[in-house]
């Protein structure tokens, strides 16, 4: 018999990742129907974590074509406006609840504009999801949507190249994409006994410098600000590998903590020059790589795009071992929601 993971339900988690690369068919849909309607450009404008979480599709279609893609702040936007955003601008607004008061406020304004907008969320009988032109719903919690968000997002951007020509094998990317609710459960259980070992290093420490680079820097932000700083209340200073070298390198003493997150994109080798650095001045270098992770039947390039949400997968076991070495569950909150603020 499979022993159990601590705190963790394979089943619900194979169905809910399953569930976001389920949605392939839908967003090419959405996808085709924007571009015949005349759509020119893409804006992610999600608040908070699930803001993060999208960077990776974004800077995909940067890099990788030549159609436009911004990554918004909600908050901003209903304050400020945007002069990138009209009717041929397709908005996607990604929230877990459905009822984030800075993305309901961006809705309202993107819609005065005429953007179409895609909700992605956990609850389709939500407030954003009722406003939206689409709404596609994929049920998870916090343990689980990262991943989830970061799949949703990749189809939308694979869809988009497909579709506009810079990308010619998308139905095998797809199909490659259809094997990791699995492959992601898999590297869980592998690493569920190094987890420990990770999540006692945080433990230990007050403070911690988190740095990633490509797409392995927003799940660097993410998990500092989202995790060790929200749920955890451990203070930390995410900082991206391209900047370190420019102010946060002063930080860093023979106590200091530093988690890098090593992915397989072209910007790995930032990250190898942080850990060079880092290593010869602290004995605190805490390091997750996602080239030991089994993926069998992806290709190298999916490794590379899909390295955020194998970190994802990963972190949330070293999650669930701090919270108890901790005796501070994920699910306590001081401030957020629970005042106006």
């Amino acid at each position: 018999m499979a022993m159990d993971l601590l705190n963790f339900d394979r089943d619900r988690y194979l169905r809910i990742q399953s569930g976001a690369v389920g949605l392939a068919e839908q967003i090419d849909e959405v996808v085709a129907d924007a571009l015949g309607a005349g759509v020119t450009n893409v804006v992610f404008a999600g608040a908070g974590g699930a803001g993060i979480l999208m960077q990776p599709a974004a800077d995909l279609l940067r890099d990788r074509s030549g159609f436009r893609a911004d990554v918004v702040l909600p908050a901003e936007l209903a304050v400020t406006g945007s002069g990138i955003i009209g009717r041929n601008t397709l908005v996607v607004i990604p929230s877990l609840s459905g009822t984030t008061a800075e993305s309901l406020a961006a809705l309202d304004h993107v819609k005065a504009a005429g953007a179409r907008v895609l909700v992605l969320t956990g609850h389709g009988d939500s407030p954003l999801a009722a406003k939206a032109d689409v709404c596609l719903e994929n049920f998870a919690e916090d343990d689980t949507s990262c991943e989830s968000f970061y799949l949703q997002s990749l189809l939308l951007a694979l869809s988009i190249m497909a579709r506009t020509g810079t990308l010619d094998d998308h139905a095998t990317k797809v199909a490659e994409l259809q094997r990791l609710p699995q492959l992601l459960l898999d590297a869980k259980i592998a690493f569920d006994a190094q987890a420990p070992a990770l999540a006692q290093a945080i433990a230990a420490d007050s403070w911690h410098i988190v740095t990633g680079a490509g797409n392995t820097w927003p799940e660097a932000f993410y998990y500092g600000m989202c995790i060790l700083e929200e749920m955890q209340w451990i203070r930390t200073r995410p900082v991206h590998a391209s900047d370190f070298f420019h102010g946060t390198l002063e930080l860093v003493e023979a106590d200091v903590s530093v988690l890098l997150l090593k992915g397989e994109d072209a910007t790995r080798p930032l990250v190898d020059r942080v850990e060079r650095f880092v290593s010869g001045l602290t004995d605190k270098v805490l390091v997750l790589d996602t080239r030991g992770v089994a993926l069998t039947g992806i290709s190298e390039d999916t490794r590379g795009l899909v390295s955020p949400a194998v970190l994802a997968a990963l972190l949330e076991r070293v999650s669930a071992h701090l919270e108890v070495l901790r005796d501070h569950p994920l699910t306590t909150r001081r401030y957020y929601r629970r005042m106006a603020y």
